[in-house]
């Protein structure tokens, strides 16, 4: 089963407007939730804006305030401009490798959520997570 969803009920909103919906950014933004053992929201923070690769974004990016913050898991999220998404290969390619660093560090990533102008996908809905 897929998800995604075409009309975007629920495009996160973070405090500096990245995922508004129907905003439509130029380049991916990669945006970390963190939240407490109960899933309140500790903080919501860029962590990067350019191409989503391997290279680009660290397991130490996107854990190293979680840590400071003693956050016990974290929601991602990053846009596609394209307007299309579907997970690219990179994108699966990092989610995994993020998975393992937070499995190792005892940080659990709920979901790894990508955005566009109009629709949003899971990852975790999708079974990659």
């Amino acid at each position: 089963m897929t998800k995604t969803n075409k009309k975007a009920a629920f495009i996160p909103t973070t405090s500096n407007g990245v995922f508004c919906r129907g905003d439509h950014k130029k380049q991916e933004h990669v945006v970390c939730i963190s939240l407490n053992g109960a899933n309140t929201v500790i903080e919501k923070r860029v962590v990067t804006v350019g191409f989503l690769n391997a290279d680009q974004v660290h397991p130490r990016e996107i854990f190293s305030d979680a840590i400071t913050e003693r956050a016990a898991s974290i929601i991602l999220f990053h846009n596609h401009p394209s307007g299309n998404t579907n997970p690219s290969n990179a994108d699966i390619a990092v989610t995994k490798r993020l998975v393992e660093v937070g499995e190792t560090l005892g940080v659990k990533i709920h979901d790894h959520i990508i955005v566009s102008k109009d629709s949003y996908t899971s990852m975790k809905g999708r079974g990659l997570i």
